[in-house]
């Protein structure tokens, strides 16, 4: 398998999908530095896991994480998303990133 790496240029989005959070970060890997991070543990998004919204909530992580990403004028990442495949939760993330701006 190969690992996907992140450069100052073109840092690595990260993403972790536990049985109930989303976790995702900005890093790059060259410095060994985190950028930016975001979850749904955040007090604004926390509510709708609650109330099992989970894909609206991931889609709000994505949105958070975009807009920080874009004032800081990082548009071009590398997505990471392990071993999960490309639905559910971990496309609602993509999709809410996505309509920030951000290209991966």
């Amino acid at each position: 398998m190969k690992k996907i790496k992140g450069n100052p240029q073109r840092p690595r989005l990260a993403v972790f999908r536990s049985n109930r959070h989303l976790y995702a970060q900005v890093i790059d890997d060259q410095n060994q530095k985190t950028l930016f991070a975001c979850s749904t543990l955040d007090p604004s998004i926390k509510p709708l896991i609650t109330t099992g919204q989970n894909c609206k909530a991931a889609r709000l992580v994505g949105e958070q994480l975009g807009k920080a990403l874009i004032k800081h004028n990082l548009i071009n990442v590398v997505f990471d998303r392990r071993f999960r495949p490309y639905h559910g939760r971990i496309q609602a993330f993509a999709d809410g990133a996505r309509e920030m701006g951000l290209q991966f």
